[in-house]
């Protein structure tokens, strides 16, 4: 009976409205991006983009009807739209909400505190060319410096193969989209919408491994062999597995390299998202 049931709630027109745009949107993604020198020498490079363009905007067009009119708040539902969220649940949202949102963080410039407290006022004063410089008492005390608030400078070694959020994965953008999308969706109690939130991480892992397939063959990009051994797709796969050395020294290496800042601003928000949503959903009056 139960089993049954399961089956049912799988197959229902909820379910498919939930994961079949978001698979056509892969499946076409697949498809056009594999078999792409081939159809470029059919059709030509501009209508292979329209080709492109228009059907990952079908595909799209698709993923946000499913959403909106079959699938939000469908049931069967895991708990009451307005109770709260059990614990577990919770904390798997702020782990995967926070780890999305972190990397999404290190995308924009580096946010830095705009006002820095700096000792000495200005530049020692020098009356002859042999005198030793001496400051003054003013320039012996404290200062402020108002500076920007987003720092552009990119602190990246360039002798390195890996920086920063890339020792995680080496495709941030994907994984920050399939990752908040887990986070929302250990949030929700409808399992329609719940699997509609969880494609972007089939997006993320199905994407990625086809677009480093790709590269690695030389079409439409390249994957130096340097580069691939010592990143992964998959989250922290190349950190675990060693390809970076020793883990703790890839770990202290990594809090030198990101916008801790940012960092912090991304897991704030990912705790009051978590902690808003975990009270319960507010449904809308009709």
């Amino acid at each position: 009976m139960a089993s049954a049931a399961a089956r049912g709630a799988l197959l229902s027109p909820q379910m498919r409205w939930a994961v079949g745009g978001w698979t056509f949107f892969i499946a076409e993604n697949l498809i056009l991006s594999e078999n792409r020198t081939y159809i470029i020498e059919q059709i030509g490079d501009q209508a292979y983009h329209l080709c492109y363009g228009g059907l990952s905007t079908i595909a799209m067009g698709t993923v946000a009807y499913g959403y909106v009119k079959k699938v939000r708040f469908s049931e069967p539902l895991l708990w009451g739209l307005t109770s709260p969220v059990p614990p577990l649940a919770r904390v798997v949202s702020f782990a995967t909400l926070s780890l999305g949102t972190f990397l999404l963080s290190q995308v924009p410039p580096k946010v830095q505190i705009p006002v820095e407290v700096t000792q000495g006022g200005g530049t020692p004063r020098v009356q002859s060319e042999n005198e030793v410089p001496v400051a003054t008492p003013e320039q012996k005390g404290f200062s402020l410096q108002v500076r920007c608030p987003f720092d552009f400078t990119d602190n990246k070694d360039p002798s390195g193969p890996v920086h920063g959020i890339e020792r995680i994965t080496r495709h941030p953008g994907l994984w920050s989209f399939g990752l908040m999308g887990m986070g929302v969706a250990m949030l929700t109690p409808s399992v329609p919408q719940r699997a509609w939130l969880a494609m972007p991480a089939f997006v993320a892992l199905i994407g990625g491994a086809h677009t480093d397939s790709r590269f690695r063959r030389g079409l439409g990009g390249e994957l130096p062999e340097e580069y691939d051994n010592a990143t992964s797709n998959i989250p922290f796969r190349a950190i675990v597995n060693g390809s970076q050395g020793n883990v703790l020294d890839v770990a202290r290496d990594m809090a030198d390299e990101i916008k801790p800042l940012n960092a912090a601003i991304a897991i704030g928000l990912s705790g009051l998202v978590v902690l808003r949503r975990g009270r319960g959903m507010k449904l809308p009056v009709r």
